[in-house]
């Protein structure tokens, strides 16, 4: 297993073991990482340099792609979105599940 691929499987596992300990804002958080660590892996792939450290950044660099599937780019947008006041987000999306189909969509076409 390669170091990036080591580093998105804890991520996951972080994810996961948040969200069974009820801190879905936690969840989320380590499910954007690990979106990022795959949108890294994607670029790299391609020959594209990444400057810059931020997943949410990556993430939104990533929504802009015009290549990218309507799939795909829906899920890096659910991604980006912000929580309300009451650390909810604006629609019922499940975040941990729309960066795994990010991921493997973004590494399995490479």
């Amino acid at each position: 297993m390669t170091d990036w691929e080591e580093k998105l499987q804890k991520e996951f596992e972080r994810a996961e073991s948040a969200r069974a300990l009820g801190n879905e804002g936690q969840a989320r958080v380590c499910a954007r990482r690990a979106a990022g660590i795959a949108i890294r892996e994607y670029y790299a792939r391609r020959g594209q340099p990444v400057r810059t450290p931020s997943a949410y950044d990556l993430l939104q660099l990533l929504a802009g792609e015009p290549h990218l599937s309507p799939e795909l780019k829906q899920a890096a947008t659910y991604l980006t979105l912000r929580v309300n006041e009451e650390f909810k987000l604006p629609i019922d999306v499940d975040l941990m599940n729309e960066a795994r189909k990010l991921c493997d969509g973004l590494l399995s076409t490479m």
